[in-house]
């Protein structure tokens, strides 16, 4: 047997020699346990503020009218954890998300300003050159021989 035997004396958990256990209602889906030959090991999970006591292991020995209990226990006391509220700290995150980003676009934006990217968007006028290639100026720059 484990036992609470202080504030709220129960029983716990039972484990007889032919693996038959029993975990009571109290510690349902709150107990795990393994047991190896002699050895027991047990964990608690999920404990609230009224688990906090004295666990004992006790043993019913053959032809014995009574619960043998092992002298030394085990103090458990539970405490309130004090939560954090974690919440605020995602909105702070997604607020500096949003700053880097309208500050980067901020800087994308002064240095196209910067560099007037305006003109390299604008339809160029063909690079043209003229040169009259009519019959009177050619005639001047003909070599005769």
């Amino acid at each position: 047997y484990l036992l609470k035997t202080h504030k709220q004396p129960e029983s716990v958990l039972y484990v007889s020699s032919q693996n038959d256990s029993i975990i009571f209602p109290a510690f349902a889906n709150r107990l795990e346990y393994s047991k190896e030959d002699k050895k027991i090991v047990i964990t608690l999970h999920n404990l609230w503020k009224n688990d906090s006591d004295m666990y004992v292991c006790a043993g019913v020995l053959k032809n014995a009218p009574s619960l043998s209990v092992n002298r030394s226990g085990t103090i458990v006391l539970i405490t309130e954890v004090e939560q954090t509220d974690c919440s605020n700290s995602y909105w702070v995150t997604y607020g500096l998300i949003i700053v880097v980003a309208l500050l980067f676009s901020a800087l994308i934006c002064c240095s196209l300003y910067r560099v007037n990217m305006k003109k390299y968007f604008q339809k160029r006028k063909p690079n043209a050159v003229y040169e009259d290639m009519s019959y009177c100026s050619r005639r001047n720059t003909l070599v005769r021989t």
